[in-house]
């Protein structure tokens, strides 16, 4: 099962990627590829962040129907995301390869078509 330091370690491994000091979001180009999910706990209070939980982009809105349909146990979505491509991911529930493969699909949605052109139409090394 995946931790945050598994995250970490991933997105930080892909081309040009960066991550802000708290470690809650990274991005490529300066577009978001992953960031920990703010869960409404309370529908009278603000968001807090849920730290077994991220937020990963997706392609579109049917990459992220196949992805819930594929397994509910590891990925959902909210109301908050309903037109919004971008999948609710449960850190403790995905595999670390399967998490991999999700951050480098999120990546190739992000990363400018000069960088996919330099690392091979998105060949990326393995992390």
């Amino acid at each position: 099962m995946a931790t945050r330091e598994d995250l970490r370690r991933i997105a930080l491994g892909l081309p040009e990627t960066t991550g802000d000091e708290t470690g809650s979001s990274y991005a490529v180009a300066g577009k978001a590829i992953a960031w920990t999910w703010m869960e409404r706990v309370d529908p009278k209070r603000a968001r807090v962040p849920n730290s077994d939980v991220i937020a990963v982009r997706v392609a579109d809105e049917s990459e992220k129907e196949v992805l819930v349909e594929m397994d509910p146990s590891v990925f959902f979505t909210e109301p908050h995301y309903n037109g919004y491509p971008a999948i609710l991911v449960r850190l403790p529930a995905i595999h670390v390869a399967m998490l991999e493969t999700i951050l480098r699909g999120a990546w190739r949605c992000r990363a400018p078509k000069s960088l996919l052109r330099a690392t091979r139409d998105g060949d990326l090394p393995r992390a």
